[in-house]
Formats: C-alpha cells, sequence, structure tokens
C-alpha cells in the first residue's frame, strides 16, 4: 500500500510529507484547494506524461517520490522483477521507492528504489501497486472498448486475451499471405523471373566480401609496380650502395664521435644515437632488398585483376550499389526469391491457414465460455448495487455479441445494456442511461470489480460526481466496505462520503506574499465535525449543521 508521498515545488506545493494508513482514506476541502494535485503528483510519479508547468512557479524542478510498503503476497513477486531489472531492494524487498523529477526545460527522470529507471519500468511497477479510478470513468464506460477490457479484467483471465489476440494475428497474417499469393498473378511471376535472373548473375559472379578492398590494393600495387621496383632500388643504392652513400658517412661520422668521446664522457650519448642509426639504416637496407627479392610483378596476373575489377565494378553500376556492397546484394536476392518462393506455394499456406484456424478457435471459445460466466456474475451484482443507488427495479446485462469470424479480441463484441427501472427492456448504456445513472453504474461496476483486483492501493477521483443524499451516503458505505480489503483513497465533495472514511485528510490553500500554495492536514474527530459541517453548509457554519455532521459521523 502507499506508505508516504512527497512533494517538493510541484504546481502550488512548495513541501510536503503526507503519510497514509490502510482502510478508507477521504480528501476534502474547498474547490481550487488543490484536492486533485495530490493525485496528479501520485500519477506522474507513477509514469504518467511530465510537463514543466507542474513546476511550482519561480522554481526551476519539481520531485515527487511515493513509498510503497509492499504487500506480503506481493514480496516474491516484486523482489524477482527488481532483480530482472536490475534494482536493488529496499527494506529487504518489504518497501518500494517510486520517484520522479521534472525540469524548467521539460525533461524528467525516473528513480526505482534510487536507481535511475525508464518510464516503462515505472509505469510496470505502478500498474502493479495502484490503479485510478478517474472522474470521468463513467464516460469510458461507453465505449465498447472499455467495456470489455473491464469485463476481462473483472474475470483475471487476461493471458488467455493476449493469447487469443496473438493466434488472431498469426492467423490474419496467414490469410493475407494466402490471398495475397491467389490474386498476385503475373506480377508476382515476373518479380520471380527478375530475381532468379539477377541471382544467376551473381552466383556466376561471386562476390567475396571484402574482395573489393583487397583487389584494390594488389591492383594499385602491380599496376605501379616498376615504379615501385626503380623506387626502392634508388633507395638502396643512395641508403648503402653509393660512393657517398648515407650508411658510408654514418660509419666515418660515428667512428669520429666515438673516438672523440674516449677524451670526453660527454660525447658518449651522441656515439650512442650514432651506432643505433647505423643498425637502422642496416635493417632498411636489407628489408628493401627482401622486399624486391619477393616482388612479383607478373603481367598476366595484372591483367586478371583488371578483368575481376571490370566485372565487380560493372556489375555494381548495373544494380545501382557499391562494389563492396555486391556479397550483400547476393545474400538479399537470395533471401528474397526464397520468401517469393514460399509466399507462392499457396498449398502450403492454406495448409498452415488450416491448422492455424482450429488452433484460434480453440482459445477463442475457452475465453467466450469464461466471458459469459463473468458477465452473469457482474450483471447481477451491479443488478443488486443498483438498487441501493436509487435505480430500483434496474438491471444491467453484458451481452456477448457474435462476430461471424472472430476477431483481435474473440468471438464476440462486449456491450452493456441497462434498464432503469422495473419493466423497462434492457438497451445499450450509452442511449438509456441519463448522466446521474451513469454515474451511480460506473461507481458501482468500479467498486465491485475492484474487490477482485489483486491491486493494493485504488483511488477514486471524483467518482461520486452527480450523486446525493442517500445515494450518496450508499456510495460512502460501498466504498468503505472496500477499504477492508485495500487500500482506498477517495477525492469526494460529498459529506455522507467524507463521513464514512476511517481516516480524513483536508486540503486547503492560503497566501504566502504574492504566491498561492496548498497545504495538507490529517483531521481529528473535532476537526472532522467542522470540514463535514462545512461540506453541508458552505461558508455558514450552524450549531445545526455542526449537529448534523456530528450524527453522520456518529454513524460509522
Amino acid at each position: 500500500m502507499l506508505q508516504t508521498l512527497s512533494l517538493r515545488d510541484f504546481v502550488i506545493v512548495d513541501q510536503l510529507e503526507l503519510d497514509f494508513s490502510s482502510g478508507f482514506t477521504v480528501l476534502t476541502g474547498e474547490t481550487g484547494a488543490g484536492k486533485s494535485i495530490l493525485l496528479d503528483a501520485l500519477a506522474l510519479v507513477l509514469g504518467e506524461r511530465a510537463d514543466s508547468s507542474q513546476i511550482r512557479e519561480g522554481c526551476s524542478r519539481a520531485e515527487i517520490s511515493a513509498l510503497f510498503r509492499i504487500d506480503a503476497q506481493q514480496i516474491k513477486h516484486f523482489n524477482q522483477w527488481l532483480d530482472e531489472q536490475g534494482f536493488p531492494l529496499e527494506d529487504d524487498g518489504q518497501s518500494l521507492l517510486l520517484k520522479r523529477t521534472v525540469e524548467a526545460n521539460g525533461r524528467s527522470r525516473a528513480f526505482i528504489n534510487g536507481s535511475v529507471a525508464t518510464l516503462a519500468q515505472l509505469r510496470e511497477a505502478g500498474d502493479q501497486l495502484v490503479d485510478i479510478h478517474g472522474q470521468h470513468a463513467h464516460q469510458l464506460l461507453l465505449k465498447g472498448g472499455a467495456q470489455r477490457e473491464l469485463l476481462d479484467r473483472h474475470a483475471n483471465h487476461l493471458d488467455l486475451v493476449t493469447e487469443v489476440f496473438q493466434l488472431f494475428k498469426t492467423l490474419n497474417e496467414s490469410r493475407r499471405r494466402l490471398e495475397q499469393a491467389e490474386n498476385a498473378g503475373q506480377d508476382i511471376e515476373r518479380e520471380r523471373e527478375r530475381l532468379e535472373w539477377q541471382l544467376e548473375e551473381l552466383n556466376e559472379l561471386s562476390p567475396q566480401e571484402g574482395e573489393w578492398t583487397t583487389i584494390q590494393s594488389e591492383h594499385a600495387r602491380l599496376a605501379n609496380g616498376a615504379k615501385i621496383m626503380s623506387g626502392c632500388q634508388e633507395a638502396i643504392d643512395a641508403l648503402s650502395d653509393a660512393d657517398n652513400s648515407v650508411e658510408s658517412t654514418l660509419s666515418k661520422a660515428s667512428a669520429n664521435i666515438s673516438a672523440l668521446a674516449e677524451h670526453d664522457s660527454g660525447l658518449s650519448d651522441i656515439s650512442q644515437a650514432l651506432e643505433s642509426a647505423q643498425i637502422q639504416i642496416d635493417e632498411a637496407v636489407h628489408g628493401l632488398n627482401r622486399y624486391l627479392q619477393k616482388l612479383d610483378l607478373d603481367p598476366a596476373r595484372l591483367s586478371e585483376v583488371e578483368e575481376r575489377m571490370q566485372a565487380l565494378h560493372g556489375a555494381a553500376r548495373k544494380y545501382r550499389t557499391e562494389a563492396d556492397d555486391l556479397p550483400k546484394l547476393l545474400l538479399d536476392t537470395t533471401e528474397r526469391l526464397e520468401a517469393l518462393t514460399a509466399s507462392q506455394n499457396i498449398e502450403a499456406l492454406r495448409e498452415r491457414v488450416k491448422q492455424e484456424e482450429p488452433a484460434y478457435l480453440k482459445q477463442a471459445k475457452q475465453l467466450s465460455q469464461k466471458r459469459n460466466k463473468a458477465a452473469l456474475d457482474l450483471g447481477k451484482q451491479v443488478t443488486t448495487a443498483m438498487q441501493d443507488l436509487s435505480m430500483a427495479g434496474g438491471q444491467l446485462e453484458i451481452a456477448l455479441l457474435p462476430l461471424a469470424e472472430g476477431g483481435t479480441h474473440g468471438l464476440e463484441q462486449i456491450e452493456f445494456l441497462v434498464a432503469g427501472h422495473a419493466g423497462s427492456t434492457p438497451r445499450s448504456l450509452a442511449k438509456v442511461a441519463s448522466g446521474g445513472e451513469l454515474a451511480r453504474i460506473s461507481l458501482a461496476i468500479s467498486v465491485i470489480t475492484s474487490k477482485a483486483s489483486f491491486t493494493p492501493t485504488l483511488i477514486f477521483d471524483e467518482v461520486d460526481a452527480g450523486i446525493g443524499g442517500a445515494v450518496a451516503e450508499t456510495v460512502g458505505k460501498l466504498l468503505r466496505q472496500l477499504g477492508e480489503s485495500h487500500q482506498i483513497l477517495c477525492v469526494t465533495h460529498l459529506p455522507q462520503v467524507a463521513a464514512q472514511g476511517n481516516h480524513h485528510l483536508k486540503v486547503s490553500k492560503s497566501q504566502a506574499g504574492d504566491k498561492t500554495l496548498s497545504q495538507v492536514m490529517p483531521l481529528g474527530r473535532s476537526e472532522r465535525v467542522e470540514e463535514v459541517a462545512r461540506m453541508l453548509g458552505g461558508a455558514t457554519i450552524t450549531d445545526t449543521t455542526r449537529r448534523h455532521a456530528r450524527e453522520l459521523l456518529e454513524q460509522n
């Protein structure tokens, strides 16, 4: 569960460290006080997109960190995940620290247990720790994809959903290739003939990896053989064979300095340097002689090399590539021809489709069975909850509408159907539910599906909008009941909901000079009375509203 949330220079919060407890915690405050800022900060540290506008005015960086206490059932899984991702353990794996910084230039950095992390890693960790139900969740409920995902999450068969998705993707690709092969006709045949002809020419040429560089070097040596030989001989003459060669001149100078060094030791280093120079010149002369002995200036070989260079260059120009890329072109042509030939093997493609269709249908039918069972269960539970939410006689049905050939998400579409009162026929949620009804149904579904959730912390951000009176009290009881198995955080404007909380945090704002700052403080019993009274009576709080507030709190 979420243990501590720390903020520094975030929106209108200068510095805040907030401790949370298990059970049902409500966050209240006047409009604009910054209640949703806390949830925005939490969403940011869980991997949401960062923006420089989230930095408090006049500051260069915002920092948010969240410390989670890992549930005993999750420790083994999280420890394994941290090890796989290369992150250190915190508190023997019993704690997890997530941190996010946002710079003025819009860049952000993420950390897990003090080590740099990617946003994907942050989101992956966050998805297993917190589930946020936003104040516009009821609008998402109108979309078929959201209804299907909600049902699948409630039934906890997402692994099967993923498997069906992959099987259909593979089957669909095989079907596409088969259709393409059957309709390709002469165009594919002409391309296949072109590739066969090109491959035949390249195989005959047989270009080798690195051959072009090697043959260029050999050609340069053979083509300039006479010049190389003459130059090497001139160097030998100058160094050794001529009357006034370097070697003889250096030998005389060395002998003179060596004799003089016997009289003055200061010349010893110079004498040694001259002797070393003699040795190096001698080695250079021997090296040149050995090179000339091995030098092969076969005219026939030069002709062969020139002919090979012309063949490689001609092929490169013909196929519009570089000469040293010809080996790669040979390999690519071979692979493309093999792929094209395989794609034209219609019988093999038909056989593949024939094998993949039953595999997809088997898993898709299993998914349909699980969905059907989950739809009946969820429909009954939501229908029961609707009776306590001022929708007496109403019901929710979850229809599985068959798809003729199946699809990415299985053999059916999911549609939520609702009847607002007794005797009416269930119809599409988008067509018959009013704004208030939709909000109540969405809340009931959120609470019921969350009961089966393995996510330890659930956050509800003003999902009770459009609800009031006795219904609000029922909503508060639902959330309090959910708090027995999960950590619940709820931003609310309803006193009936606020009174149900096990813990109460009040968000307020104040002026510090010319700047507005947001603050959060936990409320004691007497302070809760004042806050609930404010929510009941507005700006003017009377003894009557305080008495009513006490009654609400004493009922829980």
